[in-house]
């Protein structure tokens, strides 16, 4: 990890960040030597920004190459990441779960208890598009990345529904489902790269699995004590409120 470079990198934003952590393939335990660097968070735009007709800068996007490494970093205003939060967005969750923080604050703690109340059975929802999502780009190229993406997506959802907490890590999350085809596919995108093919690969075997894993987290789903909407609006609200109050 390059952790120094990173926390350098953000230090240079222009506006001041809630918080920013670590995503993709570091945070789901199966980066490449190759893999880009995703860093995710929220930015606080100031007031003057904010209240005309016309805001700028809700979303920016920044990538940079230094030291022979990519770093991508996309933030979104608090407002903006406020309301991602109150939709079945499980990107939003898992930025704000990671364990890899390389910015935080005060306002971030507590966005994180806030966040426990904004998890919702509907959050299956997103994992299972994404699932879908990553398995067609599997059938069409045959590359190792999107099959891993394809599961880990689908675990994550179904731990997600079973558990209520977030839970990204491929490897972490096979110590509960025990799948024993998945730690030689992890270990083979350690080794390789973000291109790696499997050329031989059982397409009909893991077709079965892909199904059998997005049934099981239908029925995780529909058994789920996880409410149907988030419980905790009002506090964003708040929180919202008195950041802004602050960058005056």
């Amino acid at each position: 990890m390059h952790d120094d470079l990173l926390k350098s990198f953000l230090a240079q934003q222009r506006f001041p960040l809630m918080f920013a952590t670590l995503n993709g393939a570091h945070l789901y335990g199966f980066p490449s030597d190759d893999s880009d660097y995703d860093l995710r968070g929220a930015h606080i735009l100031p007031l003057e920004s904010v209240v005309g007709m016309y805001p700028e800068d809700e979303t920016l996007e920044t990538t940079t190459f230094d030291s022979g490494i990519e770093i991508d970093l996309v933030t979104h205003d608090i407002k903006k990441y406020f309301t991602l939060l109150l939709k079945r967005n499980g990107y939003v969750l898992e930025q704000i779960f990671s364990p890899l923080i390389y910015h935080t604050s005060p306002a971030f703690e507590e966005l994180r208890e806030i966040a426990v109340d904004c998890i919702t059975r509907n959050h299956a929802y997103h994992y299972r598009n994404f699932a879908q999502k990553q398995w067609d780009l599997f059938e069409k190229q045959r590359r190792l990345k999107p099959l891993l993406y394809c599961y880990r997506a689908l675990l994550t959802g179904i731990h997600l529904m079973e558990s209520a907490k977030i839970e990204a890590n491929l490897m972490r999350l096979n110590h509960g489902f025990r799948l024993p085809y998945l730690g030689d596919l992890i270990s083979l995108k350690l080794q390789g790269s973000e291109t790696t093919l499997l050329e031989d690969v059982n397409l009909n075997f893991h077709e079965k699995e892909y199904r059998r894993l997005s049934r099981q987290l239908e029925d995780a789903r529909m058994s789920s004590s996880l409410p149907d909407e988030p419980r905790d609006k009002l506090a964003l609200h708040n929180l919202l409120i008195r950041l802004r109050l602050e960058t005056r």
